[in-house]
């Protein structure tokens, strides 16, 4: 009991300073909610750029190793995160596998944010995680939920005839002018004969 006008902090301290951040730790600094660790583990896409995509991972627990699928791209390579804040050697395959574990035996501390960034130089569709697998120091494999598919890629130039409001990554596919059909970026056009797309026939 404080007595008086003083109240305690969130550490019991009469008089005390120290508040909880927005995920309830006392003294802690976080400031986005969205890096509030959460029940469970999960591995989801984060930001998407033409060349690079964010892998986010949500783990109460330590994690020993990772692996998982990624398709509609060509993955190149993989860098940053807390995978390599952890020491974590992490590869990828032309087949879209990603594999990331430590040789001494590092693990990762419960946290929620970029587990690494994904590279890739081509995309083909929507791009998804599968078969994603996370382990713990003793090798037990861990329950994991895994995120949406991402499919944002499109024209997103406004001035563009084939503009995409919905597409949040231009993926070069934006044309200006339509043919003589009326169709944005074709190709038809108007034969000797005036007709479109006659083929002068």
């Amino acid at each position: 009991d404080c007595g008086g006008s003083a109240v305690e902090d969130c550490n019991g301290d009469c008089g005390g300073t120290a508040v909880a951040d927005v995920c309830g730790e006392c003294g802690g600094s976080e400031t986005d909610p969205n890096s509030c660790v959460e029940e469970g583990y999960s591995l989801s896409l984060g930001e998407v750029t033409d060349t690079t995509l964010e892998i986010i991972m949500n783990n109460e627990a330590e994690v020993a190793g990772f692996q998982f699928n990624i398709s509609g791209v060509n993955l190149t390579g993989a860098t940053g995160g807390s995978s390599e804040d952890n020491g974590f050697s992490v590869s990828t395959s032309g087949v879209g596998i990603v594999l990331g574990f430590s040789f001494t035996g590092s693990t990762i501390l419960p946290s929620n944010g970029v587990l690494t960034v994904i590279s890739f130089d081509s995309m083909d569709g929507e791009i998804c995680l599968s078969e994603a697998i996370l382990s713990d120091s003793a090798g037990s494999a861990l329950d994991v939920e895994v995120g949406d598919c991402f499919d944002g890629f499109g024209c997103t130039d406004a001035s563009a005839c084939n503009y995409d409001p919905s597409a949040s990554v231009d993926d070069g596919s934006c044309a200006y002018e339509l043919d003589c059909a009326g169709e944005c970026g074709g190709s038809a056009e108007v034969d000797d004969c005036g007709v479109c797309d006659g083929g002068n026939a």
